[in-house]
């Protein structure tokens, strides 16, 4: 792949191909799920990164399937997503959130931010529930009852384009959490409990990323275009 040819081509485009490179514009801080479809160009600008240092890092990453997915149809894939990405969310939010607090309580009154911090990771938490809920009990059970060959109804279609929706703004909050944190930046007082709260928050950043890029990119796009 060219420098020319990769700055043309869709963030999401990018990582399909290769999904190792997700742990890259996840490292720089381009969100490729949520924002997917901007070229690699378009997305470098709006940034002030450049493209042709990040097509070679990107180039630089040994090819890679996703861990633990060995392939399949729609139904699988969404079994998949659900008993990975979904099941991490069920055990991660609720403690997440009350550790966002005691730290806030703790160091907010020298890093005022946290409290900002607090309020965007009780907004995702509260997000992700009930979205959770619609993806688990109506629209993976629906794409996982669709026969081979055929594609969702407009039914369908209409819950797809909420669910997105919703990946859109969970993804503009992933943001503000980079941007809030300073990238996940601990500072030098920080205690034990800062640090393991920025350390989840990354990690619930990059999950979330390749979870929503499976759905978005992936399992929605088959569910209503492809015959899988």
């Amino acid at each position: 792949m060219t420098i020319a040819a990769a700055s043309g081509r869709t963030l999401a485009e990018l990582v399909a191909e290769n999904p190792a490179r997700a742990v890259v514009l996840d490292r720089i801080g381009l969100d490729f799920c949520c924002h997917g479809n901007r070229s690699l160009y378009e997305a470098c600008a709006a940034d002030g990164l450049d493209p042709d240092e990040v097509t070679v890092a990107l180039e630089a990453v040994a090819d890679e399937v996703p861990s633990g997915f060995s392939g399949g149809g729609r139904g699988e894939l969404a079994a998949y997503v659900e008993s990975t990405h979904h099941s991490y969310l069920h055990v991660e939010l609720e403690s997440l959130e009350w550790l966002a607090n005691k730290v806030r309580s703790v160091h907010g009154g020298r890093h005022p931010e946290l409290e900002d911090v607090a309020v965007v990771v009780a907004e995702i938490v509260a997000d992700f529930g009930p979205h959770l809920v619609v993806e688990e009990n109506d629209v993976f059970p629906t794409i996982a009852s669709l026969a081979p060959g055929t594609a969702g109804d407009a039914q369908l279609a209409a819950r797809i384009a909420d669910l997105v929706a919703e990946h859109t703004a969970l993804g503009d909050k992933l943001a503000r959490l980079r941007k809030l944190t300073d990238g996940y930046t601990v500072p030098n007082d920080g205690c034990a409990s800062y640090q393991s709260l920025y350390d989840r928050l990354s990690h619930l950043e990059s999950d979330t990323h390749v979870h929503i890029h499976l759905e978005n990119n992936v399992l929605f796009p088959a569910a209503l275009v492809e015959a899988v």
